[in-house]
């Protein structure tokens, strides 16, 4: 009884989740009013997430740079800072030095 009782809660869960996700991705309505025609197509990059393309121009760069590369790692692992912290340490230090 209590193995039944833990699949059926296991399935509200998992069924409870795919419900959100779907209604988060459902398109909404049309609105009344007209967009702007000056909208940009392009989204605004976010500093909080980063992304293959914004991580492969940032490789690129530091491949050119790479004594400058160096000693911004050094400065990163003597702060001891991880993840996204670590990335954008070192690309701040890249560009100010």
């Amino acid at each position: 009884m209590l193995r039944i009782s833990v699949c059926l809660a296991a399935v509200l869960l998992v069924a409870g989740a795919l419900h959100g996700a779907s209604a988060q991705t459902a398109t909404p309505a049309p609105a009344a009013k007209p967009a702007p025609a000056a909208t940009s197509t392009e989204p605004k990059p976010s500093r909080m997430k980063l992304t293959v393309e914004r991580l492969k121009e940032m490789r690129a760069q530091w491949i050119k740079n790479r004594p400058k590369l160096r000693a911004c790692r050094a400065e990163v692992k003597s702060k001891g800072l991880v993840g996204d912290d670590r990335w954008f340490y070192i690309e701040d230090c890249m560009d100010r030095t």
